[in-house]
């Protein structure tokens, strides 16, 4: 895989995060541990271990879940917002790392993804909401789509 395609696959997996913080690790962890992507010798091999796949399915199904709540905070807000980075940051240099590549770049390209991807997930959001007139529930349905069909898409480039 060449640099530039590992690397963009990197800040697309953050962007994922940015969506849904939780989605993108879940669905790297899955990849590594059904055999699509290879982390097996590299510092992120525990993303393929039954143990961390179960922790980010649950968490990542929970997030699906809370964020349909009239409670929760904008993912803009401080503890969302670092969540995404520090998420994105791990699984785009899974990403990288699944690439053949070093994991500083991939690291610090999901992060950026992951501050991308929220604000810009939550840009598109209220704006369609608005611009629909449909219900808030209704727009992040179709965003839970997205990110996990994103994010599937991307660790299935390997």
């Amino acid at each position: 895989m060449t640099l530039h395609f590992a690397m963009s696959l990197a800040l697309l997996i953050g962007i994922v995060a940015g969506l849904r913080s939780l989605t993108a690790p879940a669905i790297v962890a899955w990849a590594a541990y059904v055999g699509w992507i290879h982390l097996g010798g590299t510092p992120h091999a525990f993303m393929g271990s039954a143990f961390t796949v179960g922790i980010f399915s649950i968490l990542a199904v929970a997030e699906l879940i809370a964020d349909k709540l009239p409670k929760t905070p904008k993912r803009t807000a401080a503890v969302g917002l670092i969540a995404r980075i520090v998420l994105g940051g791990l699984s785009g240099a899974s990403i990288s790392l699944a690439g053949h590549q070093g994991s500083h770049v991939g690291l610090f390209l999901g992060a950026a993804g992951g501050l991308i991807g929220a604000y810009a997930g939550y840009f598109v959001r209220t704006r369609a909401v608005k611009a629909l007139q449909v219900p808030d529930f209704v727009i992040a349905l179709f965003e839970d789509a997205v990110a996990i069909g994103g994010a599937l898409l991307i660790v299935t480039r390997f």
